[in-house]
This record gives C-alpha cells, sequence and structure tokens, in this order.
C-alpha cells in the first residue's frame, strides 16, 4: 500500500520522499514532511511549498483528500485504493505481504549447550529467531534456519563425567568424589539411567567409558532440545556440528596466516582482533596446542561465507556482546565482507508468579525449564509474550497474567476480537468470498481508519524484519485489537444499511490478525 502511494507521488514530485503516519488519524493515513527538504532548494517557505503541492496533487483519483497542514502534505487514501487492497488480502490471505526479495539469507540461533534442557533464556532467542524466519520466509526472502551444535570442548566432557559420576553413586551405590563443577539435577540422574540401559551398569566401573558416555549423553540432550523446540512449534531446516567443523581448523588457520591475522606469543597464537575494533587481540589457539572457543567461531563463520548467502544473521545471548567485534574482525581476515553478519542480542527473562519469583526447577537444578513454562502457560501465551519488549531489553512478566482471560492478556484479547468477527460473520450468513467483491463506498471515518490500519500489515511486516523488531508486531496486533473492540462496540454491524461493506471491513482486520499471529507461531481461534 506504501508502495503504491510512492510510485503515484513520485509522479508529481520529482524528489526523494518520506512518507508518515500522522499520530493524529484526522490529518489522514499518510503524511510527508517533502517541503520541509526543499525549503532550502526552492528558497520559498515550507508551507507555501506545500500548498503548491497540494494544487498539484489534489485530483489524484486514489486519494480522497489531500491538505497542507503547518508544511506537512497530509493525505486520505480513497475508497477506491482501500477497496483494492482489502479484496486482495481476502483473496490472497497467504500472499498478503508477499514480494519476490530475491536475498538468500542464513539464520543461525538458539546454539545452546547440549548439556541440559533448555532453559527459559535460551526460549526468548529461539522465538525471536522462529518469528524473525518466519516473517521473512513470508515476504519473500530465501532464508535458512541453522542450529550450531556445540558439541566440543570441556562442556561435553564434563556432561559425561557428571553422568558418569551420578552413575556410579545412583546405579552402584558408590561414593564418588565430585568435583567443584559439575551438572545436576534430577535429567542427569535420567541420563545415568538411560546410559545403563543402552550399555550396562558396569560401564560406570571405568572411567575411560567417560568419552563413550559424553557422546551418548550429548546426543540425548540434542534429541531432548529438539522437542522442547517443537513443543513451541519451532523446527530447524539444519544442524551443525562444532566438533565436525573442527576438522576444517587448519584450512582457516591456513587463511588467517596467508592473511597475516595471527602471531605467536607466550606460545599462544593470537588474532590480530585490535585492528579491526576489538579491545584486544584475542588467543585461537593455546599453549598446550588446543584452539580455543573463538577458534571454533572462525572455522563456522568461514564455512558460513564460502556458502554464499547474501546476509548472515545470529542471534546470541546478551552475554556474548563482547563476541561481535572478535567474529568480526575474524571474518575480515578470512576474506569475507564482515558487515553481511548482523547480531542480534537476547537479554534474560525474569518470570514471576503472583508477584513472587517463579521457582527454579528440580529437574533443572539451578534455572527454569522452557517446558516446565510452556506446560503451565502453553506455546501461545509463551511466544507472545516473549516478543513484547525488544529482545536486547530485560523481560519480566507474571505468569498468572498469561491465565486471564480479559484485555490484561493480549493473546486473549487479540483472539477475542477475531473470535468476535468470525461469529458475527457467521450470524450473518455470509461467505468471505461474497464480501471480497463488496465495494467499500458509505464507510464512516472510524471505519475507513480501521481499515487502513488492517490493510498496513505488510508495512509492519516490512519494518519488523528490516529493523529485526518483532515487538512491533506484537504491538500492532494488539492496537488493532484495540481499534476493533472499540469499533464494534459503537457500531450496529448486522442489520445496518452498509452491512456487507462493514462485514467486509471486519472481514479484512480479521485476515490481518489471523496472518500476524501465524507469525508469531499462533493459530488465531475462531471460537472463544
Amino acid at each position: 500500500m506504501k508502495k503504491k502511494v510512492y510510485q503515484i507521488l513520485e509522479k508529481y514530485i520529482d524528489e526523494k520522499i518520506i512518507l508518515e503516519k500522522p499520530k493524529d488519524a484526522k490529518f489522514g493515513h499518510f503524511a510527508t514532511p517533502i517541503a520541509f527538504s526543499l525549503a532550502k532548494k526552492l528558497r520559498k517557505s515550507p508551507m507555501i511549498i506545500a500548498d503548491e503541492l497540494v494544487n498539484k496533487i489534489i485530483d489524484e483519483p486514489n486519494f480522497k483528500e489531500v491538505t497542507a497542514i503547518k508544511g506537512f502534505v497530509n493525505i486520505k487514501l480513497s475508497s477506491e485504493f482501500l477497496d483494492e487492497y482489502s479484496s486482495y488480502a481476502l483473496k490472497n490471505e497467504n500472499k498478503f505481504g508477499k514480494s519476490d526479495k530475491n536475498k538468500k539469507i542464513l539464520l543461525e540461533y538458539v546454539s545452546a549447550n547440549p548439556t541440559g534442557p533448555l532453559h527459559i533464556g535460551h526460549a526468548r532467542g529461539a522465538i525471536l529467531g522462529d518469528t524473525l524466519y518466519q516473517i521473512a520466509r513470508h515476504l519473500g526472502y530465501e532464508i535458512t534456519s541453522e542450529y550450531y551444535i556445540n558439541d566440543a570442548g570441556n562442556q561435553i566432557e564434563m556432561l559425561g563425567n557428571s553422568v558418569f559420576l551420578v552413575g556410579q553413586e545412583e546405579i552402584l551405590n558408590l561414593s564418588p568424589q565430585f568435583p567443584d563443577e559439575f551438572y545436576r539435577g534430577e535429567y542427569i540422574k535420567d541420563l545415568a539411567s538411560k546410559t545403563a540401559q543402552k550399555f550396562g551398569e558396569t560401564i560406570f566401573e571405568d572411567k575411560k567409558n567417560i568419552e563413550k558416555i559424553s557422546n551418548f549423553a550429548k546426543d540425548e540432550m540434542l534429541e531432548l532440545i529438539k522437542l522442547n523446540l517443537q513443543s513451541v512449534n519451532i523446527e530447524f531446516d539444519g544442524f551443525v556440528s562444532e566438533k565436525e567443523m573442527f576438522k576444517k581448523w587448519n584450512n582457516s588457520l591456513t587463511k588467517l596466516e596467508k592473511n597475516s591475522a595471527v602471531y605467536t606469543k607466550d606460545d599462544k597464537l593470537w588474532l590480530k582482533s585490535s585492528e579491526c575494533g576489538d579491545e584486544k587481540d584475542r588467543v585461537v589457539v593455546r599453549d598446550n596446542g588446543q584452539p580455543t572457543y573463538l577458534a571454533g567461531d572462525v572455522i563456522y563463520h568461514d564455512d558460513k561465507f564460502k556458502r554464499n548467502y547474501d546476509q548472515y544473521i545470529n542471534i546470541w545471548g546478551a552475554d556474548h556482546h563482547g563476541y561481535i567485534a572478535r567474529v568480526k574482525s575474524a571474518i575480515k581476515f578470512l576474506g569475507y565482507d564482515e558487515s553481511q553478519l548482523e547480531v542480534i542480542l537476547s537479554q534474560m527473562v525474569s518470570l514471576l508468579k503472583d508477584g513472587e519469583p517463579y521457582k527454579m526447577s528440580k529437574r533443572a537444578g539451578n534455572f527454569i525449564l522452557m517446558s516446565d513454562v510452556v506446560d503451565e502457560v502453553g506455546s501461545d501465551a509463551l511466544r507472545f509474550i516473549f516478543l513484547t519488549k525488544k529482545s536486547d531489553t530485560h523481560l519480566d512478566f507474571d505468569i498468572e497474567m498469561l491465565k486471564k482471560e480479559d484485555s490484561s492478556n493480549p493473546v486473549y484479547y487479540i483472539n477475542y476480537a477475531h473470535a468476535r468477527i468470525n461469529q458475527v460473520i457467521a450470524k450473518s450468513g455470509k461467505n468471505i468470498e461474497s464480501l471480497s467483491d463488496v465495494k467499500f463506498s458509505s464507510l464512516d471515518e472510524s471505519a475507513e481508519n480501521l481499515l487502513f490500519n488492517a490493510l498496513l500489515l505488510p508495512e509492519v511486516l516490512e519494518d519488523v524484519f528490516n529493523q529485526k523488531a518483532p515487538q512491533k508486531l506484537a504491538d500492532y496486533l494488539k492496537t488493532l485489537a484495540g481499534s476493533l473492540h472499540k469499533f464494534y462496540n459503537s457500531h450496529k454491524v448486522i442489520g445496518a444499511d452498509n452491512e456487507d461493506e462493514l462485514l467486509k471491513l471486519l472481514a479484512t482486520v480479521a485476515v490481518s490478525i489471523r496472518v500476524g499471529l501465524k507469525l508469531i507461531g499462533i493459530q488465531a481461534k475462531y471460537k472463544m
């Protein structure tokens, strides 16, 4: 819709145009401050220029009204213009907002260590990533989702050792000496039990078996993580193993050496990351000859960029903020364009229950499990609430709020709007196919504004993806639902003189709610 307005204005104005949505709907559907940017060039007052532009545009048939107010040119769209987009949305719901972007994107997110079930912090990044993935696909991008399995290094060894020691304690009834750092919780006991079932209890008699236990436990945890993700309707296009990636280390290291990106000091190999904006150089190979965690990122991003995507997006926990500069420096030293990588940070979450901190999971030991919260409030509520704030800001909420059936619960409030519309349409005896051919001719201003806001969904989705800000979609849906409830409470629909027009309007609102919720991962309810 906005794109077409641009195209229309370009017939009259040979300058770069900015379109805004006025804060007060009475001024119009769109406004442009173009007169202010032309003032210096034309040596005229913005108010005079705005008046002149209005005189040029005023007879445009797609515009119902064009006015100049304090230097701004305000535009109200015609009923015919709105009708065209409404009919398209009703007849092409799956294509509403879609276009051919001709751009390939690789999106990596979650990538939690397979050493335990997903906790509530992982869930936020997972829901953020999947929502961006769904929106990108809907908009027409060729996007691939990927999970980087951190299955190399000390954490996997610690998982195996933890299962081994718990197996000795719980299954062999021994009294092993536990180290200061080990994984604890009921899930470790479950892993020990599954290990005994798979290999026999004797596997806990010899420390030489720890590597075998580590690999088995890691695989079991990865399957559990996949189940955790499926519980909130998330599936990945592909999984990449860090352990397998390390087999390519020599190739990546050769590139770094060729580009003079590394040097040796104190028997360690250092990356010259300070030359590319990092606060200091970073170790990529320890003095014992073992590559560091950063080396894994170097190999993985070398592998990513070899696959020739147009853009790479990583969603990391906020505690990885310091890694951005060093990883981008590695990308540059490998010979790629580091500006192709965008990193989105996801902050932690605090849960309350009746105003009190939510209890830690006994099964996990020291954190809140994603599965516990899904069991309590459901996938829909969890997905929506995690998208109500910008991802790099702290999120806290009371899960009891998500169980309420009133306007304080945004998921209920939006679904109620959708169900309400479908109830009215069902009562009318009309169907969407017949309503899509109805022409708008007598909508009042409040009805036109509701219709306009419903038709803004494609623009909202573009903005959401460009800014990687899915909270804007959540806000849009809440606002649209609120506008619908207000309109319904003040307007008679069934039996009105323009009943079919109003039903078409409501059906259009329902499409936007339905599509918007679907992209968040929620199926809209038809009855409540």
